[in-house]
């Protein structure tokens, strides 16, 4: 709870470089993305006790492999869900550019569906084996047994959902929004040039 407590406060720090939230969707998403930060946190402090134990006091732990991998594969799952709401996706701006107004509406329109047709066929083929697997609580098959597949799987599904429901929202947000117009020197971060030019100067 203090957990989640902490990633709606950190929600509302805006990064740098991050898209101001534009609605609910967004500031949820923004919420996650914030327990994504702390599991990432989470994962070097298991790994780094492993060591410690392990080597130091040859005392190995049995959970701290598996931990981590069920950190990680919800910090994997969520970081796409942020990325969807950054709009940071890989987009061959190239092309997209080239395209008139009309167009461009029309394609993302049509990559939205297409990101929906693929949400609901994953729902089709895989609501079934994660329904059950949710109800059996299976597990990892090791010495410390912990229930990977089971939360895993159905968390694949609740956060594609996740996925498709931000890119919907992302849509209707930006659709009255002047088209932006994309150079090389979008990849460059200006921040990070001006540090690195004040560490210079010291």
């Amino acid at each position: 709870m203090s957990l989640f407590s902490a990633s709606i406060y950190f929600s509302d720090f805006q990064g740098t470089i991050e898209i101001k939230p534009t609605g609910f969707i967004d500031v949820f998403s923004l919420i996650w993305s914030r327990v994504t930060m702390f599991g990432v946190a989470a994962i070097v402090v298991v790994m780094f006790y492993e060591v410690i134990s392990r080597y130091l006091f040859d005392a190995p732990t049995l959970w701290a492999n598996e931990l981590s991998l069920w950190i990680a594969g919800f910090v994997f799952l969520l970081s796409g869900l942020y990325t969807m709401q950054q709009r940071s996706h890989i987009r061959i701006y190239i092309i997209y550019d080239m395209f008139p107004i009309w167009l461009q509406k029309a394609s993302d329109i049509f990559t939205v569906i297409l990101l929906w047709i693929f949400t609901i066929s994953v729902f089709w083929g895989s609501y079934g084996e994660a329904l059950d697997k949710f109800e059996r609580m299976e597990t990892f098959g090791t010495a410390w047994d912990p229930p990977l597949p089971a939360t895993l799987k159905t968390g694949i599904l609740i956060i594609i959902f996740m996925v498709a429901v931000q890119a919907l929202s992302n849509l209707i947000a930006d659709w009255h929004k002047v088209p932006e117009v994309h150079t090389p020197m979008d990849d460059i971060d200006q921040t990070e040039i001006d540090h690195i030019r004040e560490s210079i100067k010291d």
